[in-house]
């Protein structure tokens, strides 16, 4: 099983985002579901971003990938209309990465702002 954690930062205010939905969801067939309309989503976890901006109660993902046990892709969809300024420009983001098997935890970072947001792979 490996762990995915998220976070949102506000970096046009310089504090957490607190209040953001967060889905967590898999795609259907693994890897191989991959490209455009390849392989549905199935939500794993619905929760939202705490005082400190961050989601502390997703599930582990498990790591069987399909039935070659590869990579898992997960997305994270942040519902940001309702905390950025209206109208919002950015009403949601979503985040798709791949999880590799055998791989402990998996943090990824939202920073946001009015108009951009950026992802990195965190510790």
């Amino acid at each position: 099983m490996t762990g995915v954690s998220t976070h949102v930062l506000d970096t046009a205010r310089g504090r957490p985002a607190a209040g953001v939905g967060v889905e967590l969801a898999v795609r259907d067939g693994g890897a191989a579901g991959s490209g455009p309309g390849g392989g549905g989503w199935r939500v794993l976890a619905v929760s939202a971003t705490d005082a400190d901006g961050r989601c502390r109660d997703l599930p582990d993902v498990p790591d069987a990938g399909g039935p070659a046990g590869g990579a898992v892709v997960l997305r994270l969809r942040f519902a940001t209309g309702a905390y950025l300024p209206a109208p919002a420009f950015l009403p949601e983001v979503s985040v798709v990465f791949a999880v590799e098997p055998g791989q402990d935890h998996y943090h990824v970072p939202l920073l946001l702002s009015p108009y951009g947001y950026s992802v990195y792979r965190g510790s």
